[in-house]
């Protein structure tokens, strides 16, 4: 099943949307030096927590699943992982975490493109680094890369990310899942059947409501991911800057697709294998994204 087309703006359209409370003025390009979050060996992983993983449900990870100090991974199966590997408390998972720390510190220390204070719902913006106290978004989130395959967008949240029911963002114009972040103070809730785009840095927690699908990773510092019949695709990309490929055993190969210019996403179908604790992980075919996602060309 084709998970990306390629053509040049990724729309993840699903009933309402996003939400982060946010707000500014005037967007602002970004400044031309911004770089992607470098991520290591965190890259590689669609879900990482510092204490548990406890998943509900039918969810689909593409991509490595892992806790460390904690050892906790429950609910696989009912819950399946994919192109890549589940880790317990093992020196992966523990090089991974180191990774996020100073992946989240980077995040955490861009300046300032725009202040952000009021609902994102309905705007589009360039991109930059948004900073505000708390985030939330509602109506459609629309990133706009200007035709550059490498913009990245960096959102900054002091404390909480929460997502509304139904909600959705659209990436257009060359702008790739892989160069969208959300650092995050405390903890993220992701809204009932929404859709999010993008790298979560959460300094705590994430729970991901019934039925959210996430183009992205969820990425917890020292709380728990928490999962209920959620769907979530890490991109693979050929750009990213950091991101090393996932471990496991390659399956059957996916699909590819490139956004914009030379940017390509792929999704594939490979079966996942286990290390640390013996908690799941079964084989399968490649995981969809729920929502409707295109590249347009």
């Amino acid at each position: 099943m084709p998970l990306w087309r390629s053509r040049r703006s990724l729309a993840v359209a699903s009933g309402v949307a996003v939400a982060l409370v946010v707000g500014f003025g005037a967007a602002r390009p970004a400044d031309a030096a911004t770089a992607p979050v470098g991520l290591g060996t965190a890259g590689s992983f669609a879900v990482l927590a510092g204490s548990t993983i406890t998943n509900t449900g039918a969810s689909r990870i593409s991509g490595s699943a892992g806790v460390s100090p904690g050892t906790a991974v429950t609910g696989f199966p009912p819950g399946l992982v994919f192109n890549g590997t589940i880790h317990s408390a093992d020196a992966v998972a523990l090089r991974a975490k180191t990774d996020l720390t100073t992946a989240y510190n980077d995040a955490a220390g861009r300046s300032t493109t725009s202040a952000v204070t009021a609902d994102l719902g309905g705007r589009t913006v360039v991109p930059g680094v948004y900073t505000g106290t708390t985030l939330s978004l509602t109506g459609a989130l629309t990133l706009n890369a200007q035709g550059n395959p490498n913009a990245v967008f960096v959102f900054q949240s002091a404390s909480t990310l929460i997502t509304a029911s139904a909600s959705a963002m659209v990436l257009t114009n060359g702008a790739s899942p892989c160069n969208v972040y959300f650092k995050v103070g405390s903890s993220t809730t992701l809204g009932t059947n929404s859709v999010f785009i993008g790298t979560v840095l959460a300094h705590t927690s994430i729970t991901a409501n019934t039925g959210a699908t996430i183009a992205g990773r969820l990425l917890a510092s020292t709380g728990a991911v928490t999962l209920d019949d959620n769907t979530i695709t890490r991109p693979l990309c050929s750009t990213t800057s950091g991101t090393p490929t996932p471990s496991g055993t390659s399956g059957g190969s996916g699909t590819t697709g490139t956004g914009g210019s030379g940017t390509s996403a792929t999704m594939g179908g490979m079966a996942g294998t286990r290390t640390g604790a013996d908690v799941g992980g079964a084989a399968g075919p490649a995981v969809a994204v729920k929502a409707a996602a295109r590249f347009t060309g």
